[in-house]
């Protein structure tokens, strides 16, 4: 196994220091501000779990120069960044650049070539020394979420190349059904139904690293017209992760914190002027509890908020 879990996650985000203050005081997350790269700046970085949430404006050199918001890149915590590199090479997956540069807190990192990865921008990093996080309200990252275009692909790469354990699949799908009546004042009623028609589907696995997963999200099948009906359907999903790929290609889609308390932490959200998606928890893959954030309120990342216990507890 290359890495046992996550240095941090990269996030682009506009207006870092409401964001930040949201994450702090909303969400009540431990914040060090680390040097950037070579230089004498610094960012706000939040301890989440066995990892940390990296905050950066558009444009960050930091992030290769991104302008759009979302979830930019992960950073796997090796021991060294260039002996790690090597091992990944032999395992098929190469870097971009053989010569480390700067990270964040004085670290070095090496950048893996993201078409090796499945668009994934992911990079092998010394660890982050952050101090330990406050679990009162928020867990862990439960997840990050992947736009997929091949999710046997992905598999091959992080659950046996990078050695990463494979935490579980499964397949979203949403069916019609028409049904039909033949009601008579005599003979009474008589229903006839159609075979079910597939609608829209996904494809998902998740894939353990550290304490998180990556969620791959695939496109069942080639559909993308118009949205499906409600926040959250799978229809509407399947579209989602569609437009993104053809939007941005593969790559990370969106961030999920797991949280103690749903109802109660949307609640608060809601009170404190936040814009939501759901009010309050709705079920979700895994029986899990799950809530969105508008982007709006997050500086245009995609956001959510996930409520389960293990499996058999």
């Amino acid at each position: 196994m290359i890495g046992n879990s996550l240095a941090y996650v990269s996030a682009i985000g506009r207006d870092v220091a409401g964001v930040a203050a949201i994450l702090e005081e909303r969400f009540q997350l431990r914040r060090t501000d680390c040097t950037v790269g070579g230089s004498g700046r610094r960012t706000p970085v939040f301890s989440v779990g066995l990892t940390g949430i990296a905050l950066f404006e558009p444009g960050d050199p930091f992030v290769g120069g991104a302008e759009r918001p979302g979830v930019h890149h992960l950073a796997v915590a090796v021991d060294g960044a260039v002996s790690a590199a090597t091992e990944a090479a032999g395992h098929g997956i190469g870097a971009l650049s053989n010569s480390p540069e700067w990270g964040l807190a004085g670290t070095q990192r090496v950048l893996l070539d993201p078409k090796a990865t499945g668009g994934v921008v992911t990079y092998l990093s010394e660890p982050l020394l952050l101090p330990p996080p406050d679990t009162s309200v928020v867990e862990r990252i439960d997840h990050l979420g992947v736009a997929s275009e091949d999710n046997n692909a992905v598999l091959e790469v992080f659950g046996r190349r990078l050695g990463w354990p494979i935490e579980s699949t499964q397949t979203d799908a949403e069916f019609s059904q028409t049904i039909e009546s033949f009601t008579s004042d005599k003979y009474g009623v008589t229903y006839r139904s159609e075979r079910p028609q597939l609608v829209g589907g996904v494809r998902v696995a998740f894939v353990t690293i550290g304490d998180c997963d990556l969620e791959f999200l695939q496109n069942l099948e080639a559909n993308t017209e118009a949205l499906g009906p409600g926040p959250g359907s799978t229809r509407q999903d399947q579209n989602v992760i569609a437009r993104y790929i053809q939007s941005r290609g593969p790559s990370l889609h969106h961030l999920a914190l797991k949280v103690r308390d749903i109802d109660q932490l949307l609640t608060g959200l809601d009170a404190a002027g936040l814009t939501l998606i759901d009010h309050a928890g709705r079920p979700g893959s895994r029986r899990a509890q799950i809530g969105f954030i508008h982007p709006a309120s997050l500086g245009g990342m995609l956001v959510h908020l996930v409520q389960r216990e293990k499996l058999g507890a």
